[in-house]
């Protein structure tokens, strides 16, 4: 996966908890009345999608969950106030 496409869906999410925009699917799970809790029942409900995918060895879906999976990660570590370099920087030390 390219970077710079982590990058550019992280700036979107970042300019959508910031101004909060109504319409917005992403802005709707930073107010959300369950908070955090949210974004993590999503974070269960992708993984296991992903896993029900994989099972079925549906290629389409499985890119599709993880994509899901991926994004809703975003979403959590923007509520952290962490970034993707985070994410990146403990996936480089893995590599050892």
């Amino acid at each position: 996966m390219s970077e710079a496409i982590l990058e550019a869906l992280f700036e979107t999410i970042e300019d959508r908890k910031a101004r909060l925009p109504e319409d917005s699917y992403t802005a709707s799970l930073f107010t959300h009345k369950k908070g955090e809790n949210a974004v993590l029942e999503k974070l269960g409900e992708e993984t296991t999608e992903l896993i029900l995918a994989a099972k079925d060895e549906d290629k389409a879906e499985i890119a599709h969950e993880s994509a899901d999976l991926v994004y809703h990660l975003l979403v959590l570590l923007a509520m952290q106030d962490m970034e993707p370099e985070d994410l990146l920087a403990e996936l480089e030390t893995r590599r050892e």
